[in-house]
């Protein structure tokens, strides 16, 4: 099979690979990669559960292939925040219960930076609307939208990150906010 050389900047590190053309950018970060914590949910671009920010906008990476990010910019989950220190929709998610498996939340959370980044004051419905291709199969949605709501205020008062080290994180699933190994 051929192959393409691609150059793809990931959570701020350069990677060069080459790549079947047919490769999909979500098997590319977590095969090539190891960025576990992009999930793949349903292979049909339904779920949001492999959302990626792409040049600073949400994208399903189960929809386009890896040869298509060459020369771009992609952030995972894993380059929001770390065990230590959580983006602010990070912390919001944990703080506001946004969360109980945690498979949808890692394309939650990313798709809510985007969100957030372009309406920096979200109504209830408009955090919906711009949620709507992320699917949570455990929850209902208000704490989501509680936890957007309040990662957007943290946003935008650009609130100081968590020291996770110091927070009490019993039962928290950490490794869902920050990238698991699903």
């Amino acid at each position: 099979m051929q192959t393409v050389d691609i150059t793809v900047t990931v959570n701020g590190q350069e990677y060069s690979a080459d790549v079947e053309p047919r490769l999909l950018l979500v098997h590319f970060l977590r095969d090539r990669l190891d960025m576990t914590g992009t999930h793949v949910g349903c292979d049909t671009s339904s779920c949001g559960a492999c959302t990626v920010l792409l040049d600073g906008v949400s994208v399903k990476s189960c929809t386009m292939f890896a040869a298509q990010a060459d020369g771009r910019e992609v952030t995972t989950i894993e380059g929001l925040g770390s065990t230590t220190s959580l983006h602010p929709m990070q912390e919001a998610f944990w703080a506001e219960h946004g969360l109980q498996c945690g498979y949808c939340t890692p394309g939650m959370i990313v798709a809510a930076v985007d969100l957030v980044k372009r309406n920096p004051d979200p109504s209830d419905e408009e955090i919906r609307a711009g949620l709507e291709g992320n699917l949570c199969r455990c929850t209902g949605y208000q704490h989501i939208v509680n936890a957007v709501k309040s990662g957007a205020a943290a946003m935008k008062a650009n609130t100081p990150r968590t020291n996770v080290k110091d927070a009490p994180l019993e039962g928290a699933p950490v490794h869902e906010l920050v990238g698991g190994a699903h």
